[in-house]
This record gives C-alpha cells, structure tokens and sequence, in this order.
C-alpha cells in the first residue's frame, strides 16, 4: 500500500506561517509539526556540510523525511562545463555529506532539477547514466524542464529510460510556455517512489527577468477545484509506489504552506474511501491552529 507525503519546497521561505519572534532555527521543528516531508533546497545553491543534515535530522521526528536537491553545478546549470574528475570530486563531497541523513533514515530522493537547456540528446542521456552511476546507492529522482524530453514520439523512449535505470519521474505541473517547461506525465518510473512537484501556474513571470525576488514566479495559488485536478490526475500513482511524495513550489508568501494545507484536507477527507494507498502520519492543518 503506498504512503503519501505532503509537504513544501523548502521550509525557510515561509515567513508569514512562523509565530512572530520564532528564531531561524526553530522554523524546521516548528514546520514538522504540520507535515512530515518537506525538500532541502538550499541545497542546489551550495554544498553544505554534513553537520547541517545532522542537525536537521535531529530537529525533526522519527517519521519526518527529506528530498534534497543536487548542488546546481551537478545538474549542469553552470554553463561552462567541469572536467569529469572535478565533477566527480564533487559528487562525492555531496555524496558523503548526506551521510547523517541516510544514517538517520530520512532520506527518501535525490532530486536532480535539469536546467532548460538540458535537451533530449545522447550525451544528456549519458549524463543523466553517469549520475545514477556516482549515486548507485540512492534514490534519484529526475525533473526535465526543456519540452524535448515528453515530446511527441519521445515520451514512451524517456520514460522507458527512467524505468530502466531506477530513476524517478518527477510531475510537474507548471505553466506551459516555449521549450522551457514540460507537461504533467503522471507515470510512475521506480518502484519506490514518485514526486508530484507543483510549481503553480503563473505564466505572466514564469520567464520573466529582473523579478524583486525568485519567489515572485511563483506567485499563484491554486483553487480547491485546480487541486481537485491534479489530484485526480496523480493519485492513481499512490497504488503503483511505496511512497508518493506532494510538494507545493508556490513559495510566495505562505502560498505553499497554503496549499500543502489545502492537499492535506483533501487527502483526509477521501481517505476513508481509499484504496491502495494511507495518508503518512503527521499531517495536521496548521491554519486550525491560527483559528483560520
């Protein structure tokens, strides 16, 4: 029976849904008492130390799990390409970093987020082959963001891809605009995982340069009855995996928090009804506690 896990692209950017004067280090412990998932994202900007993961996996209780994004250089956002051997150098500062976490058992995926400009061709694919090699021992779950890898007469040969070397095919639902985004493939790929990744629709800033903050593209909340849709869309992968992972991206405001709420009651309520999957332990709406 498949597991499903609600919860946010990181925890930090949610500024309006910490209790005023709340320090820094207290907003994960006070996140997981709502959710028992969230994504480490600070981890594509820089890679952290292992005592970082050790800390958070201490803050948090026995059931919380983590997704933690690929260091950025890694997943080829920098144009200018490393050599292999540097390239694997750091793949192993990033491998042993996330020791404490796996240790601790709460670590569920290895996100590796494509940038735009990683199309479908042989060499990508022979990239995509090197990574799963130099994380032979973990989860990895893929996120293609350029049209080319779920084009017309492409997506049956990437997602047999997938299957092939145990990664996870990550769902998307955003706005889609030119070569930079993708459609909503709800497929599952590994046995032991899919990801739901909701990145809102917001097609006015979705390419838009110059934004006051990167939260400003993803500036949408979504309406119960979008929900509804892309939950009627993707349940069906709960029966098909161990465990089916719900993340809001919509980091504006308290928008993801919002959301994730939204997710939950919704789970909840169509949980006595359900079939082949259970709600995760630990969801509770946070808005009941603000009266809201």
């Amino acid at each position: 029976m498949g597991v499903v896990y609600v919860g946010t692209c990181s925890w930090y950017d949610h500024a309006s849904f910490y209790p005023a004067g709340l320090k820094p280090v207290e907003r994960l412990p006070y996140y997981a008492r709502f959710f028992p998932l969230t994504e480490i994202d600070s981890s594509f900007y820089r890679l952290l130390p292992a005592r970082n993961y050790a800390l958070w996996a201490q803050r948090t209780p026995s059931h919380f799990v983590f997704d933690v994004k690929l260091f950025r250089v890694l997943t080829q956002h920098e144009r200018e390409p490393l050599a292999t051997q540097e390239l694997a150098a750091l793949m192993h500062a990033f491998r042993d970093s996330l020791q404490p976490l796996r240790e601790a058992g709460k670590l569920r995926s290895v996100l590796l987020q494509m940038p735009p400009w990683f199309r479908c061709e042989p060499q990508n694919l022979g990239y995509l082959e090197w990574c799963r090699g130099q994380l032979r021992d973990f989860t990895l779950a893929v996120e293609f963001r350029h049209a080319s890898w779920f084009a017309p007469g492409q997506k049956e040969a990437t997602l047999d891809f997938l299957r092939r070397h145990g990664l996870v095919n990550v769902v998307c639902d955003e706005p889609l605009l030119g070569s930079g985004s993708i459609p909503m493939v709800p497929e599952a790929t590994c046995p032991e995982l899919a990801i739901v990744r909701l990145h809102g629709r917001n097609a006015r800033t979705w390419y838009k340069k110059g934004l006051a903050s990167s939260g400003e593209r993803f500036n949408y909340l979504y309406s119960r009855e979008e929900l509804v849709g892309i939950l009627d869309r993707v349940m069906p992968l709960a029966t098909r995996v161990r465990e089916l992972h719900l993340l809001t991206n919509n980091n504006f405001g308290d928008y993801a928090v919002t959301n994730a709420a939204d997710l939950v009651r919704l789970l909840q309520a169509a949980a006595d009804q359900a079939q082949g999957w259970q709600l995760a332990a630990g969801h509770r709406d946070w808005r009941e506690e603000k009266g809201g």
